[in-house]
C-alpha cells in the first residue's frame, strides 16, 4: 500500500480507516496505540450514528450469537462473550470502520466437532479448550503480524474457498436438524447426521417443526423486506412471547433454559497449549478461516465507499479479537460479511460502533438474560439454517463451470473433502489443494504454438486464436510461466515433441517475454533444447528475453549455442527475417 492510496480521505467525508498511514512517521505506534488510528480524527457529530448501529448490531448479533455457541458445544451466553469483548479487541486495533466481529458459523461448528475429540465428555474441559483455542489464534496473529505474514490470504484460493463453503454449510446444516425437527439425533459426519435424522422423522415433534418452519419463513421474508434490520431478534421476540403467552409452552419443545447474568469474568485458560493435542492445528485452520473472511468482507466495504484497509493490520486486529473473546471465556472469533453488512447498513461512521455494540451487549447481560430462558432450540436452528445460505454462491459456481472446468473440479474437490472429513480437516485440505493447484500450473506451464493474425504481423496463440496461421518453416513458441528447476523438462519435452510433429520445420523461436525469470536449471534445458535442435538439423532462435535473463543466459554460454539471443529483437522480426531465410545482424 502507498502513501498516497493510504493517506486518500474517503470520499463520504467519513473518518479514515483505522489502517491508512498518515504520514512517514505514522507506523508502527499507530499499530500498537489502541484507537491511535482513528480515535484522534473522531468527531461528536459522529457518536449518533455509531450509537444507533451499535444497538442495530447487538440486535443482530444476540440470537446469531446464541445460536453459533450452541453450535460449537457451549453454553448460548459464551457466544455473546465472543462479540462484547471480540469487537471491543478488533475495534482498538482493527483496520475497518465496517467489519463487526464475533463467532461464525463455519468456526464455530469447527471449534465444537474438533474439542468434543479432545475432552470428551467433560465440559469444564471442553470449556478450557475452547478458551485456550482462542489464545493460541491471538499468539499466532501477533507471530504473523510480527512477520509481516499477511499474504495469508493466498493459501486458500477463491475456488478453494468457494467449495469449502459450500460444504461447510452443508455441514452445519445438517447438526442443525436434530434440533429442527425435535429428534435426538446422533452420528460424527455429515453422512452420519443425515442417516441419523431421517430414520427419526417418524417420531419427529409436529409442534417443533412447526416454530421451525415458521422461524425460517419468518426470517427469509424479513431478509428480502427488512434488509439490513435485526430480523432475528424479531423472531426470537414473537418465539419466547409465544412459549410465554400460548399453549406453545406445554407442547414439549426443548427451550435454551437459564442463561448466566452478568458480564464475563476475566481469566486466562488453566490447561496450557503442550498439553492439549491438536490444539495448534485447530487455531491455525481457524486463523485461517477467520483471516480470510475478515479480509475478503473488509475489503469489500471498504471498495465500496474509497477507504483502505491494511491486511497487515487486519492481524493485529483479529488476534487483539481473539485474545479479549479468550479472557473472557469465549471462544476463537472472525469478521463475517453478514454482521459486517449490518453494521455498515446501520450507518456506522467508525469502529466506535463496535464498543456501542459491545456496551449494549453488556447491558442485555446484566438486566435481560432471564427472558431467554424461554427460547426454543428450534429458533436457534431455524436461524444457523437460513444464515449458512449464504455461503453456498451457487452463481459462482455457475461461473466456473463456465470459464475453469478444471476450477471446477477442484471447487468440487473442496466441496466433497469437507462433506467427507469435516471442517478441521476441510479447512486444511482447501489450503493444501490451494498450493497444490499453485505447484502444478508452476510445474506444467503452458507452451503456446503462435501463429500469425490473418492481414497482421502479429502473433498469437494458435489454441486461443483458431485464425492464427502458421508461418511455413517455422515454429515459434512462448512459455507462459519463469523457467524453474521444476518446469525446464516438461518444457523441453513439450518444445521437443512440437517439433518433432511440425513438418518442412526448420527454424524454432523461443519468445521469453511471458517468463519474467529463468534460473540456471532453465538455461541449461535452453541450452540442452539447442543442442537437441541442432542434432535434428533446426536452428534456434532466443528473443525476449529480459536484461537480467539475458545476462544469465549469455553467463552460461547459450549464445554461443543458438542460432541468435535477441534481447531487443521482437517476435515478429524474428520471425520474418526467418522466414525470409535471412539472418540479420544483432543489435
Amino acid at each position: 500500500m502507498t502513501d498516497s492510496e493510504s493517506s486518500r480521505a474517503p470520499a463520504d467525508g467519513r473518518p479514515p480507516s483505522a489502517g491508512r498511514v498518515q504520514g512517514p512517521a505514522s507506523g508502527a505506534w499507530r499499530a500498537l496505540v489502541p484507537g491511535g488510528a482513528w480515535l484522534p480524527s473522531y468527531e461528536p457529530r459522529w457518536v449518533g450514528a455509531d450509537l444507533l448501529a451499535g444497538v442495530t448490531l447487538a440486535a443482530y448479533a444476540i440470537p446469531v450469537s446464541l445460536a453459533y455457541a450452541t453450535l460449537a458445544g457451549l453454553p448460548p451466553v459464551v457466544g455473546i462473550y465472543g462479540y462484547l469483548l471480540g469487537g471491543i479487541g478488533y475495534a482498538l486495533f482493527g483496520s475497518s470502520r465496517y467489519l463487526a466481529v464475533g463467532p461464525t458459523s463455519a468456526i464455530s461448528l469447527m471449534v465444537g466437532a474438533t474439542i468434543a475429540a479432545m475432552a470428551g465428555t467433560d465440559s469444564e474441559r471442553f470449556a478450557q479448550i475452547a478458551v485456550l483455542a482462542s489464545f493460541v489464534v491471538a499468539a499466532m496473529s501477533a507471530v504473523a503480524w510480527l512477520l509481516r505474514a499477511s499474504s495469508l490470504t493466498s493459501f486458500i484460493s477463491e475456488t478453494n474457498l468457494l467449495g469449502f463453503k459450500a460444504g461447510a454449510a452443508l455441514t452445519i446444516a445438517s447438526t442443525q436438524l436434530a434440533a429442527f425437527f425435535g429428534v435426538p439425533g446422533g452420528g460424527d459426519s455429515f453422512a452420519g447426521r443425515i442417516a441419523s435424522v431421517a430414520g427419526q422423522l417418524g417420531d419427529a415433534s409436529v409442534a417443533t417443526t412447526c416454530v421451525a418452519l415458521l422461524a425460517v419463513a419468518l426470517l427469509v421474508a424479513g431478509e428480502r423486506r427488512l434488509p439490513g434490520r435485526p430480523v432475528a431478534l424479531g423472531v426470537v421476540v414473537l418465539a419466547i412471547a409465544a412459549v410465554g403467552l400460548t399453549p406453545l409452552g406445554d407442547a414439549g419443545l426443548v427451550l435454551v433454559g437459564s442463561v448466566p447474568s452478568g458480564l464475563p469474568a476475566l481469566a486466562v485458560p488453566v490447561i496450557r497449549a503442550r498439553d492439549v493435542d491438536g490444539i495448534f492445528p485447530l487455531a491455525l485452520a481457524c486463523l485461517l478461516l477467520a483471516y480470510i473472511e475478515g479480509v475478503s468482507a473488509a475489503r469489500a466495504l471498504a471498495a465500496k465507499h474509497g477507504d483502505v484497509v491494511d491486511a497487515r493490520q487486519e492481524l493485529l486486529g483479529l488476534g487483539a479479537a481473539n485474545l479479549f473473546a479468550g479472557l473472557g471465556g469465549g471462544y476463537p472469533v472472525a469478521g463475517g460479511l453478514s454482521q459486517s453488512a449490518v453494521n455498515e447498513k446501520a450507518g456506522a461512521r467508525s469502529p466506535a460502533a463496535l464498543l456501542f455494540a459491545s456496551l449494549t451487549l453488556a447491558l442485555c447481560l446484566l438486566f435481560l438474560t432471564d427472558l431467554v430462558r424461554s427460547l426454543p432450540k428450534a429458533v436457534l436452528a431455524a436461524i444457523v439454517l437460513v444464515a449458512v445460505r449464504g455461503l453456498v454462491d451457487l452463481r459462482g459456481i455457475a461461473r466456473l463451470w463456465r470459464v475453469s472446468r478444471f476450477e471446477l473440479w477442484v471447487a468440487l474437490g473442496s466441496f466433497a473433502g469437507v462433506l467427507a472429513l469435516g471442517i478441521l480437516k476441510g479447512i486444511l485440505l482447501a489450503a493444501v489443494a490451494s498450493i497444490l493447484m499453485l505447484l502444478r500450473r508452476a510445474a506444467f506451464p503452458h507452451v503456446g504454438v503462435l501463429g500469425r493474425l490473418p492481414g497482421t504481423r502479429r502473433l498469437a496463440d494458435v489454441a486461443r486464436h483458431p485464425d492464427a496461421e502458421p508461418v511455413p518453416g517455422v515454429l515459434a513458441v512462448r512459455v507462459e510461466a519463469s523457467l524453474l528447476y521444476f518446469n525446464a523438462d516438461h518444457v523441453l519435452a513439450t518444445v521437443v515433441d512440437l517439433a518433432a510433429r511440425t513438418p518442412g520445420l526448420h527454424f524454432v523461436v523461443c519468445d521469453l517475454s511471458s517468463s519474467p525469470h529463468v534460473d540456471l536449471a532453465g538455461a541449461r534445458m535452453l541450452a540442452s533444447l539447442a543442442d537437441e535442435l541442432a542434432a535434428r538439423g533446426h536452428a534456434f532462435r532466443v528473443v525476449g528475453a529480459s536484461g537480467e535473463t539475458a545476462r544469465l543466459l549469455r553467463a552460461d554460454g547459450l549464445e554461443s549455442r543458438v542460432d541468435r539471443l535477441d534481447r531487443f529483437a521482437s517476435l515478429a522480426d524474428a520471425v520474418d527475417e526467418l522466414a525470409a531465410g535471412g539472418r540479420a545482424q544483432v543489435p
